[in-house]
């Protein structure tokens, strides 16, 4: 784990880590911020998050066949 100063002194080091397949993670005041990982990996994660992700056409047809309830409302007299 890294400071961000020391991420910044050392960026080199950093890119060459995650290259090398570690994942970098930086702190700014004490708490994490970012993690530095390879592109390869970067794409892999997305690849991976959008087969796993249904279609919105599938996600709008798993909603409930029921008919969902409505209000009964009635509508106002407005006077013009």
């Amino acid at each position: 784990m890294w400071t961000l100063q020391d991420a910044k002194n050392r960026f080199s080091a950093v890119v060459d880590a995650a290259l090398s397949g570690h994942p970098q993670e930086v702190t700014r005041r004490g708490k994490p911020a970012v993690v530095v990982l390879s592109a390869q990996d970067y794409h892999r994660l997305v690849a991976d998050a959008r087969d796993q992700r249904p279609s919105f056409a599938d996600h709008l047809l798993s909603f409930p066949a029921e008919e969902a309830p409505r209000a009964q409302a009635a509508p106002r007299d407005v006077a013009f």
